[in-house]
């Protein structure tokens, strides 16, 4: 399914494909995953949960979402279970709406 990864290290934003959730562990580097809401289209970023406690290299700012340290990725999701769907957010978008800190 397509993803977003961003990298605040190398300060890029790329569209990858994901197969499974555990696809966004391997990405990210570390399976204490917490994910926040991004817009109202049913995407959400998930990224480390203990990015700070890490001390990662590079931050980024989606909107007024607490800035995350280390990479992210942003999935879709829909339905109850959940389920990850195709990103439905657009990269120009989400460049205009990120910011590397």
């Amino acid at each position: 399914m397509k993803a977003i990864l961003i990298s605040p290290e190398k300060q890029t934003i790329e569209e990858i494909q994901i197969e499974k959730q555990e696809d966004i562990a391997d990405l990210i580097g570390y399976d204490t995953i917490e994910s926040d809401v991004v817009g109202d289209n049913g995407d959400r970023l998930y990224f480390d949960e203990e990015c700070f406690i890490r001390g990662i290299e590079g931050r980024f700012q989606i909107d007024s979402i607490v800035p995350v340290s280390g990479k992210g990725v942003i999935v879709g999701m829909t339905g109850e279970p959940a389920t990850l769907t195709d990103v439905v957010t657009e990269l120009d978008d989400l460049y205009k709406r990120t910011k590397f800190l």
